[in-house]
């Protein structure tokens, strides 16, 4: 801070600013001398409390402070300050999102592509990352990466410098068949099942290639199988959002999800909601895809989405490297799979304000109904 004299924009004092509230930056430079006069100081000299709301008389300087983007916050006690703080920490926390069927051949690499490309389409920064060492993300997009989610599983290779960028706002991981070695190495791991959601957290709330403001959504892409790979992916997230074609056998793969997440309940003590189930190539001529709509529906009510309808676009896309958007923007694929982005846009909003937390209840019928 500088400590040559300047004089209060709003009560004409002069003095040397020390404190970071005391000079804001614009097209012109605006000085202020104390908390009041930082604050425009009302009528009444009291400012109101961003937390609760009541109005107070400035008196400290935790009172007042700049959040992320440069507004001014104001607190009227500690407990305000640390509900505050709090909040906005879980605000900047990624939404994280595993796309997951125990089944092959679902669409759910189709779906995590998509839905990244949708969320950096709609502005968000996402993160894509490929936990299946098939690598079809990296096939699919036509990239190829010198460091692999494998490195940043095994080796000291961090997030940041193992992603492959594909535009200011849309990051990936990819992965090679040196994952299906991880899966050895984690086996003889302490934590086997918590190093990805580690290398998350230790990458901080945020990702610094994605800008000082970092990564909002992160989607994870994880194999058909029941694999270390996947009980990582299944730590590291908040939600899983399900595809399931729609047919008898993939129902059949739904109750191995939710299985699949009881048991990471109840062994590993992390809860994953189902944040959406997506059923996929949908075929209304066909009896089976109606009666499996219909059943999803009844099952899961609100969670289950819009299908995505059989669409030839969306085979095409990937012999193209490209994303649905970018090969047939105006395609019903395309179509189908804004409405998923809108929709996982709304359940992140849910997760940030905990709303979606207070509901988790609602997965506990569904988890008994699975044999």
């Amino acid at each position: 801070m500088s400590t040559e004299s300047a004089t209060c924009t709003i009560c004409g004092k002069a003095f040397r600013p020390r404190l970071h509230y005391q000079t804001e930056a614009g097209e012109q430079t605006r000085f202020y001398c104390s908390l009041p006069c930082r604050a425009g100081q009302t009528a009444q000299g009291k400012v109101r409390c961003d937390t609760c709301g009541d109005a107070f008389e400035l008196t400290f300087a935790y009172q007042a402070a700049r959040d992320p983007q440069g507004r001014t916050r104001y607190a009227c006690s500690e407990a305000c300050k640390q509900k505050a703080t709090t909040t906005t920490a879980a605000a900047l926390r990624p939404y994280r999102v595993a796309v997951l069927n125990q089944k092959g051949g679902v669409g759910k690499t189709t779906t995590s592509v998509n839905v990244a490309a949708g969320l950096a389409e709609a502005g968000g920064r996402v993160l894509l990352i490929d936990g299946d060492a098939q690598g079809n993300v990296g096939i699919s997009l036509g990239i190829k990466a010198e460091k692999t989610l494998y490195h940043v599983l095994m080796e000291q290779v961090s997030v940041d410098d193992a992603v492959v960028p594909l535009g200011a706002n849309f990051d990936v991981l990819c992965s090679d068949d040196t994952l299906a070695a991880a899966e050895i190495k984690l086996a003889q791991h302490p934590g086997r099942g918590g190093v990805l959601q580690k290398k998350l957290d230790h990458a901080g709330a945020v990702f610094t290639k994605a800008g000082s403001a970092g990564y909002t959504h992160v989607v994870v892409d994880c194999a058909p199988s029941l694999s270390l790979i996947n009980q990582n992916a299944l730590c590291a997230v908040d939600e899983v959002l399900i595809p399931v074609a729609c047919d008898y056998l993939s129902l059949v793969g739904v109750k191995q999800v939710l299985k699949t997440l009881k048991n990471v309940h109840a062994h590993l003590g992390h809860t994953v909601m189902v944040g959406g189930v997506l059923p996929t190539f949908y075929d209304g001529r066909a009896k089976i895809c109606r009666d499996a709509l219909e059943a999803l529906r009844k099952h899961f009510g609100d969670l289950c989405l819009p299908p995505i309808r059989q669409n030839t676009k969306l085979k095409e896309a990937p012999s193209h490297k490209k994303t649905i958007f970018e090969h047939d923007p105006t395609s019903t694929g395309a179509e189908d799979y804004r409405v998923v982005v809108a929709y996982v846009l709304a359940r992140a909003q849910l997760v940030a304000r905990d709303e979606a937390k207070k509901a988790a209840s609602a997965l506990a019928p569904l988890l008994k109904v699975a044999p």
